[in-house]
């Protein structure tokens, strides 16, 4: 994780990360002439960062954009990113970023993109690692310390569930995500309990022991709080993940090539959720949290559930099974029904759940819907906006639970052709009472290739957009 500290005032020999709102405040800088006036130059010609190598030592400045605040913090971390890729490809290992302006949201967000930026998945690469850049100071009087170490906070969070999602299954069992959960909780000061299978077994979660039934690795099923002393919501905030650590489809196998090959993040759901609440006990958030997740892999074993199987789920409904790649929301569903007991304000699932979501909006941001009050997802939008994971909602008709209804059972778990990021959704507000919040993740949490400080690969979506929210919740009281 890139190191962040307060600095005092720019060092002279030091690569220099500049935000400012005026050019006129180059003059703050120790540069001769013609380097300035080369800088101003290309801030004319409206480049998101202009660079000037002085000898070796990089000097690149972001000119804040025009627009509204969200828009301005995003081309900032954007900016941001610029910076750190170049110092990369230089192999430095220290940078200062120096504010020429006051605004300190837009310098949080230039310092934020060049974290974000900075990350890298080498854990398993034998080569030498390269130098990178692993420490930056911080020069502007408008940052506070405490805001500083709130950020590296939330993106350490980022890097470890990255680090989560692109770890591979032959690395990264259900098993070992339960310890890795329970590894975060001593360190951040929050409760894990994991149950076994045969605790599973005994709470009754069908839909969990059916999609493990393939597998030769056992399940979990992992609970997580954090009820700090003095929360402001007399009912918890429930975050329920998606945690299938590798998905093959089951016995609906997923058709080759291209299709299974990232299927190892199909646990960003549960990453995203671990993620939060972390960040959430780090900073000591007065809202009490609760994050569950079930965990297995989905494989074609020989006792692999099958197309037609009927399930009896932890609430006791029964589920007729039509494709067993549609494994995500059996899971999920015994998590809800066993979130009933904390009687939740609101209710969350996170999950790499369907097909349908990516392809209705791609990569730019993740599909919102269910049943909790306007309010509640208004907040969730704002926190949305702050941190540019974008959400688009959809709508969540009583008919798409129609497309539900089976002939043997109280329902199937798939729905027609169209719309089955609604349908998925719909299935999961079933098995749940209280005000519901669905996030499907797919087009976002792993990308084939770089956007900007979303690196190919795991990009931990979840994890500001959930600690800006439970942020905001702590603030409402």
């Amino acid at each position: 994780m890139l190191q962040l500290s307060k600095s005092n005032r720019a060092a002279g020999a030091k690569d220099l990360l500049v935000i400012l709102s005026d050019p006129a405040a180059l003059r703050g800088l120790d540069l001769v002439r013609n380097d300035r006036q080369y800088l101003l130059e290309q801030l004319k010609e409206d480049r998101p960062v202009a660079v000037c190598d002085i000898s070796g030592r990089l000097v690149m400045v972001h000119l804040v954009a025009k627009g509204d605040r969200e828009h301005r913090q995003e081309m900032a971390r954007r900016a941001g990113n610029a910076m750190a890729l170049r110092l990369g490809d230089a192999k430095r290992e220290e940078a200062q970023v120096v504010s020429l302006q006051d605004d300190a949201r837009l310098t949080l967000a230039l310092v934020e993109g060049a974290a974000l930026g900075a990350y890298t998945f080498r854990r398993h690469k034998t080569e030498k690692q390269p130098r990178s850049l692993g420490k930056l100071g911080v020069v502007a009087p408008e940052v506070n310390a405490g805001g500083l170490q709130e950020l590296a906070d939330v993106c350490e969070c980022v890097y470890t569930v990255r680090d989560l999602v692109n770890e591979p299954a032959s690395h990264l069992s259900a098993v070992q995500l339960g310890e890795e959960a329970q590894r975060l909780g001593k360190e951040a000061g929050f409760s894990v309990k994991v149950l076994n299978k045969k605790q599973i077994e005994a709470e009754g979660m069908g839909g969990l022991l059916a999609v493990n039934q393939g597998s030769i690795d056992p399940p979990v099923f992992i609970i997580m709080e954090w009820k700090p002393k003095g929360a402001v919501n007399k009912q918890p905030v429930v975050l329920v993940g998606k945690g299938v650590v590798y998905d093959t489809g089951g016995l609906s196998l997923k058709p080759t090539p291209n299709s299974m090959d990232a299927m190892k993040c199909d646990m960003a759901g549960a990453g995203a959720v671990i993620g939060a609440i972390t960040a959430a006990a780090k900073r000591k958030l007065p809202v009490h949290v609760v994050a569950l997740v079930p965990s297995t892999d989905n494989r074609p074993g020989g006792r692999a559930f099958a197309p037609g199987d009927v399930l009896k789920m932890h609430s006791g409904l029964t589920v007729e099974n039509l494709n067993s790649d549609a494994e995500g929301r059996l899971i999920l569903a015994d998590a809800l029904s066993y979130g009933e007991r904390y009687d939740a304000e609101t209710i969350f699932t996170a999950a790499t759940l369907t097909g349908a979501a990516s392809r209705a909006i791609g990569t730019h941001g993740s599909v919102v819907m269910g049943t909790a009050p306007r309010e509640r997802f208004a907040m969730l939008h704002e926190a949305a906006a702050e941190t540019f994971e974008r959400l688009a909602q959809m709508p969540f008709w009583e008919e798409y639970g129609e497309e539900l209804k089976s002939d043997i059972a109280d329902l199937k778990n798939i729905g027609g052709p169209y719309a089955g990021q609604i349908t998925a959704g719909k299935f999961l507000a079933r098995f749940t009472t209280r005000p519901y919040i669905h996030i499907d993740i797919a087009g976002t949490a792993f990308l084939d290739r770089r956007d900007h400080y979303r690196p190919k690969g795991g990009t931990g979506v979840g994890v500001r957009l959930l600690y800006n929210y439970l942020k905001r919740r702590a603030a409402a009281q």
